[in-house]
């Protein structure tokens, strides 16, 4: 599970979500966040940004997204990604995560589960949405109308 670090001493000048270069799922992601934060958060990889926050341990920018904000503080894994939307001006998702205990659970065992398996999640989201993050294909409504016709079929065979 990763560490909720809540801040640092080097804060940035401009606010920052922090996540991992290496990682196909997460530039998927990533790419998509960008879209919908419209240019209020500079995206950076940890590999470029990992040095500048000494007092956060690289292996922890390895198991999460952050949000780094000028004034020091630190939003991680799931609540980066509210925090990010909180930014673009979708508050609900931060203020949830912040308010609902049960919401932070599920939010932080999801993240965690899905930062363990990648490259899983990686083909589940190309094969339900599509390969291109800036335009989502669909695909889950075809999918769905296979499993109805399959279980109308047998309904009433």
């Amino acid at each position: 599970m990763f560490q909720k670090i809540e801040s640092t001493n080097f804060p940035p000048t401009q606010t920052l979500l922090v996540w991992d270069g290496k990682c196909g799922f997460c530039k998927f992601w990533i790419t998509r966040w960008q879209q919908q934060t419209q240019d209020k958060i500079k995206f950076v990889t940890y590999q470029e940004a990992a040095e500048n926050f000494k007092d956060i341990p690289l292996k922890e920018f390895k198991k999460s997204s952050k949000v780094i904000e000028p004034d020091g503080r630190v939003y991680n894994g799931p609540n980066s990604a509210y925090r990010s939307l909180y930014i673009a001006g979708n508050k609900k998702w931060h203020r949830w995560y912040k308010t609902y205990k049960l919401f932070t659970y599920i939010s932080d065992h999801g993240y965690n589960h899905i930062a363990k398996n990648r490259s899983f999640y990686f083909k589940i989201t190309k094969a339900f949405l599509g390969s291109n993050p800036k335009k989502f294909q669909p695909y889950w409504v075809f999918y769905l109308l296979i499993v109805i016709s399959i279980i109308f079929y047998f309904s009433i065979t």
